[in-house]
């Protein structure tokens, strides 16, 4: 009789032990996507350089129902309008129910989503909602289209490309690569371009590409050989000596212009003097000019030393923001007694730089 008790309540307690255990096992499933409250539909934003670590806007959405209560992954999707979300660009991934986008987040976002910048253009976003690290369970918000007006710092470029890049550093001749020497606009929307172009072959001849990954486009002067562009029956441009030489292209006035340069430094810093000019070298590895001069001590604006092309003063870069800037005509750079390597970088067009560096 004993047996028989101990073996029925043996049984009771793995009965109750299943049962148990079959409660725990309860099937989690999705009832019901997020949603997306702001921004509203149609908002507009115009996004500016100048706020980029300001606030823009917030997300905010209800959250997506689950038959059980559990931590929600939440991703905010971004697409082209009316693509149906075909490339998807991610704004940002929370646990939260919101999400704070500062001016340059959705700056970046816009520019992944391919907007153009400096045009208004809209974008469709939505909150996905998912589960685990697998993203199980995916269920998706109302969308809601937003007009946005993205900024680039990236200045437009063309490339020249031509018989001079191998022997100047640049990768192979006449061959489109990321390393082809740079021009650049003064400006997005603006069409004169500039750039130092390094050109180590007795008889340089180029081409100016839109792109550095093909022809399509390409520039040469219009056979005339008189500073004229062209994009049809175009020959190569061609030039009498080599050096290095400032390239200015105009893409609207189909002109171009080359100037060959040798640079050097001079101011009163300098023994030379204003008049004179100490001259630099330039150093295709690098891609700099130098020089290692010794220096008296003057203060800018009024004294100091400049760089300057050819002795004179038609082509000089100064510093207007004591920064390590160099800008055309700009401010005397000020100096303390001493010997320094000084060094001048054209190679970024546009953006040019110089170091003083003690020895």
């Amino acid at each position: 009789m004993k047996k028989i008790l101990k073996i029925s309540s043996l049984a009771f307690l793995l009965i109750t032990g299943i049962a148990c255990e079959n409660d725990d096992q309860k099937i989690v499933q999705a009832t019901g996507g997020p949603e997306l409250l702001t921004p509203v539909n149609g908002a507009e934003y115009v996004l500016l350089p100048q706020n980029a670590s300001s606030e823009v806007t917030t997300l905010v959405w209800n959250h997506a129902d689950y038959t059980q209560q559990t931590e929600v992954n939440y991703e905010v999707e971004v697409a082209k309008a009316g693509t149906d979300f075909a490339e998807i660009v991610s704004g940002g991934t929370t646990t939260d129910r919101f999400m704070v986008w500062t001016v340059e987040g959705l700056n970046n976002v816009a520019l992944s989503a391919g907007l153009t910048p400096f045009t208004s253009e809209d974008v469709d976003i939505r909150i996905k909602a998912s589960l685990g690290s697998a993203g199980e369970l995916v269920s998706y918000s109302n969308v809601v289209t937003l007009t946005l007006t993205p900024f680039t710092n990236e200045l437009p470029k063309l490339y020249a490309i031509g018989n001079f890049l191998s022997a100047s550093g640049y990768g192979g001749n006449w061959s489109p690569a990321a390393t082809l020497p740079a021009l650049a606009s003064s400006g997005f929307g603006e069409t004169d371009f500039e750039g130092y172009v390094y050109m180590n072959v007795p008889a340089p001849e180029f081409k100016i590409l839109p792109t550095n990954t093909s022809f399509d486009g390409d520039y040469g002067d219009d056979g005339t050989f008189s500073g004229a562009l062209a994009q049809t029956g175009e020959s190569n441009i061609a030039l009498s000596a080599s050096g290095y030489y400032r390239v200015q292209a105009d893409t609207e006035a189909l002109s171009y212009s080359t100037t060959l340069t040798n640079w050097g430094i001079a101011g009163n810093a300098t023994t030379n003097g204003w008049d004179g000019m100490l001259p630099m070298t330039y150093n295709a590895t690098t891609k700099k000019w130098s020089i290692i001069a010794t220096l008296s001590t003057q203060a800018a604006p009024d004294n100091g030393l400049k760089f300057k092309a050819n002795g004179a003063w038609d082509i000089n870069l100064g510093d207007n923001g004591a920064n390590g800037s160099a800008e055309y005509n700009g401010t005397n750079i000020g100096t303390t007694a001493g010997t320094y390597l000084i060094e001048l970088d054209l190679s970024n067009p546009r953006d040019y730089k110089y170091t003083l560096t003690p020895q």
